[in-house]
């Protein structure tokens, strides 16, 4: 049985017992009641450890973007004709041609303010510090000794940008014309091309669609789950051919989602972004389905019994039934606590010990 369906039969027994209710008569300010004598009973132990609460849902891993799950696209400014460009599940890095108009090389630098000008020296701006920035860290900077967080286009950001203009093909000039460069906030995988070979490029169109290197698990939660969850969860991710992984919530979404045009706002989801404790684990994998158990509350130390020993009381609330030593039965009425639906047992508070041999249906 899977954990989605441990949890609904749960559900199902806890519901059942409230609603029953007769199964057992138990005056409301006793705590324990004899019960009347039977047949031997199947019963179980009470056990005291750890027990965790988990939302179980299924989730697809997929490469990480923009904060909302959605990928970058990478704004072609240059005009002529296509005449390289990338495949899907190409890997791009900063300071690499992305792809080619008129045979003229386009760069990908990274960083979040996009090309809107073309950069010379005297010129000033945060597009300029990332120019400058990308121009370091690339290593072109060895005898200009460029400060990465300077915003001006200086003779050093001139001599390193000589340096990579020499280096990849193009025109020797130190400066940087709006269409030869396209910024993106990190190195990237090409998710998909908008762009034909041979094609006319126009300023101002995509190019390609593109997302970060780095995997992750998206999930939909639906309204009962959106509460539970928090940044920060643990997860388990089962993959493909039963294998399982170790994550974390790392960001919830704020704008709810609907399937369908005639989706009500109850029938809204919240998107979930996990992120992956070893992504080297998932290696080989681009895009699979994936079951999802976040762990969203846990107890140490807790006394607990099957949900299936519980039985409901016609006053409200519930009880557990006890065999003692030589075969004497007893209710015992309990608090409940967290419920796990991993082992489909609860945590119980009453008149209860570790080792207690509670009765539970037999098959």
């Amino acid at each position: 049985m899977t954990r989605t369906a441990r949890v609904a039969a749960a559900a199902a027994v806890v519901v059942a017992v409230s609603v029953t209710g007769g199964v057992v008569v138990m005056s409301g300010a006793e705590d324990a009641t004899p019960a009347a004598p039977g047949p031997p009973a199947k019963t179980v132990k009470v056990q005291k450890g750890e027990l965790s609460a988990m939302v179980s849902l299924h989730g697809t891993l997929t490469h990480q973007a923009r904060s909302d799950g959605s990928p970058y696209s990478a704004i072609n400014q240059a005009r002529g004709i296509y005449t390289r460009l990338p495949d899907e599940g190409d890997r791009v890095a900063c300071g690499d041609v992305f792809y080619r108009v008129d045979d003229d090389p386009v760069l990908l630098l990274c960083g979040t303010v996009p090309a809107y000008r073309d950069l010379a020296i005297g010129d000033d701006g945060h597009d300029v510090r990332q120019l400058n920035r990308n121009l370091r860290e690339l290593g072109y900077d060895a005898d200009a000794d460029i400060d990465p967080g300077e915003g001006d286009f200086t003779w050093q950001t001139q001599a390193a940008l000589r340096r990579l203009q020499h280096d990849k093909g193009f025109d020797v000039t130190g400066a940087l014309e709006l269409d030869d460069a396209v910024l993106l906030p990190e190195p990237v995988r090409i998710a998909k091309v908008a762009g034909e070979l041979g094609g006319f490029a126009r300023p101002g169109g995509r190019v390609a669609q593109a997302t970060s290197g780095t995997l992750e698990v998206q999930v939909a939660l639906e309204a009962a789950q959106q509460g539970a969850v928090k940044q920060g969860d643990r997860a388990q991710i089962t993959l493909p051919g039963n294998r399982s992984v170790r994550g974390r919530v790392d960001r919830l979404g704020n704008v709810a989602r609907t399937a369908g045009k005639d989706d009500h706002v109850g029938n809204a989801t919240i998107p979930a972004y996990i992120s992956l404790d070893e992504p080297a684990q998932v290696r080989g994998l681009d895009s699979a389905p994936v079951q999802v158990d976040i762990t969203t509350a846990g107890v140490m130390s807790a006394l607990s019994v099957p949900v299936t020993a519980l039985v409901g009381k016609s006053g409200g609330g519930f009880a557990v039934e006890v065999v003692h030593d030589g075969g004497r039965r007893e209710l015992v009425a309990v608090t409940l606590g967290l419920f796990d639906a991993t082992d489909g047992r609860v945590q119980v508070d009453g008149a209860l010990a570790e080792g207690d041999h509670v009765v539970v249906p037999s098959p």
